[in-house]
């Protein structure tokens, strides 16, 4: 068994929320372009990757989630609109955004990417940009084509849908893809 465990902390995305969203991957798989779809199922909104952590390291890992989150309620957020990353012209990763209260999920990552920090994790570099990944593009992608296909999706809006549990995930490498398993959950229970 390895020492170490691949491991992010995320929410999970409702049912309802990702049959939305597979009508966007499958409107998008109609252009033919070459990417690498994230199983819907899969999809969940992440707020910091941990990488390779040592067993030991998920009890703190845990406590430090639940001492971040606890002064926190519920929020409320729906996946709005699709674009790329890191732009159109030379295009990586197919995303679906998110609306709703971004500013209390915004203060939940910092929490977390803050707290972590006090443990040995770096910070992300980039800014949080809240999303959920629907592909990853492989090969040359015809950009006007697809400007169409994000133009199309730009209207989307699902209803809304209450994220009120983080979870740290491992996260296993497999060639058909990775497979999630729940290590932790803690629940957003501030009133």
């Amino acid at each position: 068994m390895p020492d170490t465990i691949r491991t992010f902390i995320a929410f999970k995305v409702p049912k309802n929320i990702i049959s939305s969203i597979k009508k966007i991957q499958e409107d998008i798989k109609s252009y033919a372009f070459k990417i690498r779809w994230v199983d819907p199922e899969k999809i969940h909104l992440t707020l910091k990757f941990l990488g390779n952590i040592n067993y030991t390291d998920i009890e703190k890992v845990g406590e430090t989630l639940i001492n971040t989150v606890n002064n926190y309620a519920p929020i409320s957020l729906a996946v709005k609109g699709a674009g790329v990353f890191p732009c159109i012209k030379h295009p990586r990763v197919i995303w679906v955004g998110i609306t709703g209260e971004v500013k209390k999920l915004a203060g939940i990552q910092k929490g977390i990417e803050k707290n972590l920090e006090k443990l040995g994790f770096p910070r992300e570099k980039r800014p949080f940009k809240a999303h959920l990944t629907l592909g990853r593009i492989k090969g040359k992608i015809d950009p006007k084509k697809l400007l169409d296909a994000m133009k199309k999706n730009e209207e989307f809006e699902s209803e809304l849908f209450i994220a009120d549990k983080i979870f740290l995930f491992k996260s296993d490498l497999q060639p058909t893809g990775s497979v999630h398993t729940e290590l932790k959950s803690i629940s957003l229970t501030a009133s």
